[in-house]
């Protein structure tokens, strides 16, 4: 068995241990030894970050290869229509790719925590929420996506990652979990030729 924490990054928080700027890190938080983040989160990002100290768990769960899905909760800038949510789901044209189809549905606001610094409103122009799920992981993928369908992001929290859940969990707080650990893989042997 290995253990894994489920922890509920704040935002402003670096998805690292260490910072030469002085910015928040993991270390203010999680403060069990040789575990390591299992994926990451972007700074301007909250919610679900997975940690281990099982490296072939981590590889597992942060490697491309596996696709794990991961569920997000965004707000976003205007209204969110039913055009947009289709094109999510059908792939968005980012600049050197297209993206694989994404789950998405509208969302009413959700009851959740404040976000400290709040996010700006503007009085003329509405927000909408809704959630999104994808099974890659490009660099700001989420943001990136729904500002190419019209829809800027103004916050954004991972809810989910493939089976493991943010639940209930407040921005800084962690849960601890024990897992069957991954297998190790086995080196091949090459095949002998037959003579």
């Amino acid at each position: 068995m290995s253990s894994i924490i489920l922890f509920n990054k704040p935002y402003g928080v670096l998805s690292q241990f260490t910072d030469d700027r002085g910015r928040p890190t993991l270390a203010d938080y999680i403060h069990q030894k040789g575990c390591y983040a299992a994926g990451r989160l972007d700074f301007d990002t909250e919610g679900l970050l997975l940690l281990t100290d099982d490296g072939a768990l981590q590889h597992q769960i942060s490697h491309p290869r596996q696709k794990l899905p991961k569920t997000y909760r965004v707000q976003v800038e205007g209204e969110i229509d039913p055009s947009a949510l289709a094109r999510l789901r059908r792939g968005v044209q980012l600049k050197e790719v297209v993206t694989e189809p994404a789950r998405a549905r509208a969302l009413p606001a959700p009851d959740i925590w404040p976000r400290v610094p709040p996010v700006r409103e503007r009085k003329s122009i509405p927000t909408s929420w809704l959630e999104l799920t994808i099974r890659e992981g490009r660099n700001r993928q989420v943001r990136r996506m729904t500002a190419a369908v019209g829809f800027p992001t103004l916050r954004l929290i991972r809810t989910a990652i493939g089976n493991w859940k943010l639940g209930d969990l407040a921005p800084g707080e962690q849960r601890i979990e024990e897992v069957f650990a991954a297998p190790a893989k086995r080196k091949r042997r090459p095949r002998r030729r037959k003579s």
